[in-house]
């Protein structure tokens, strides 16, 4: 018979024993041992307890998500009334209605991406993300267009070929989201003074589907941040913009569905992000 017990020292104090026991009917005996389990227990009380900040973390990071997505579809679509509003036909200026072409459609990406950010939390909360057959270039398309601004302005050379694999199963919102954060990543963080190369290849390794994505840009000190890249609010750098919450959404968007992503990078030598997919 195996047990375990606890009891109060003198001082006050906690000891847990762990007893094995083992009968001896020819003796009519019972032979025990105790065994000092107190550090043990206590490993297990502070990983509880751990796990129970962790979780409470996790709920309070959703609602936050979940309350910021919400109230900022409010203004958003103010915003977009305006435009709607806004008579273009009395403007004979080519760059203004440019650029109020370019401020309308980024506001209605804002404005989809948040609606799909909703949808996924509200998903997450019901049933496990959806998987299906997701088009790479498809998916892509729809991230340049978003960020049509950003990749002109910067002089971003970006090259795909998905000629190898040009489909994965996987969710559409998620590879959207993947797709957004390594190339603003890539735009932001390129190195002074060269135009930011990006490189966005599919292939097909060992019957596993991956996605292969590289940059010129400033590159990781891996000895530094091998085990911070992926973390939250990890930043490795000093722009005031960084939030470090790019690579933390997009390990969890691979891992939550089974995937896995690794990198490898040296300083001022860009970075190279290899994105293997569960099928």
């Amino acid at each position: 018979m195996n047990f375990e017990n606890r009891y109060v020292t003198k001082s006050g104090g906690i000891v847990w024993l762990a007893w094995t026991s083992m009968p001896v009917y020819s003796e009519k005996r019972v032979y025990a041992i105790a065994k000092d389990i107190t550090h043990t227990k206590k490993l297990e009380e502070d990983r509880n307890l751990l796990i129970k900040d962790l979780t409470k973390i996790n709920t309070d990071l959703k609602q936050l998500t979940f309350t910021a997505s919400h109230d900022l579809r409010t203004p958003v679509g103010n915003l977009l009334s305006v435009f709607d509003l806004l008579d273009t036909s009395k403007i004979e200026d080519e760059e203004t209605l440019e650029f109020i072409n370019i401020l309308k459609s980024a506001t209605e990406s804002l404005k989809n991406t948040l609606n799909k950010y909703m949808d996924g939390l509200i998903q997450k909360e019901t049933i496990q993300a959806q998987v299906e057959e997701v088009d790479l270039e498809e998916s892509l398309k729809v991230v340049l267009w978003s960020l049509g601004f950003l990749i002109k302005s910067s002089n971003t050379i970006l090259r795909a070929d998905f000629t190898q694999k040009k489909t994965i199963r996987f969710n559409k919102a998620y590879l959207e989201s993947i797709f957004l954060n390594l190339i603003t990543n890539s735009v932001k963080y390129s190195k002074p003074g060269l135009h930011p190369e990006i490189s966005i290849t599919s292939k097909q390794n060992n019957g596993v589907s991956q996605l292969i994505f590289t940059d010129n840009g400033q590159g990781f000190d891996m000895d530094k941040t091998r085990d911070k890249i992926f973390g939250f609010n990890q930043k490795f750098n000093d722009r005031s913009d960084s939030k470090g919450i790019g690579l933390y959404l997009v390990y969890n968007h691979i891992t939550s569905l089974g995937g896995k992503i690794s990198v490898s990078s040296r300083p001022n030598e860009g970075a190279e992000f290899v994105i293997s997919f569960k099928d």
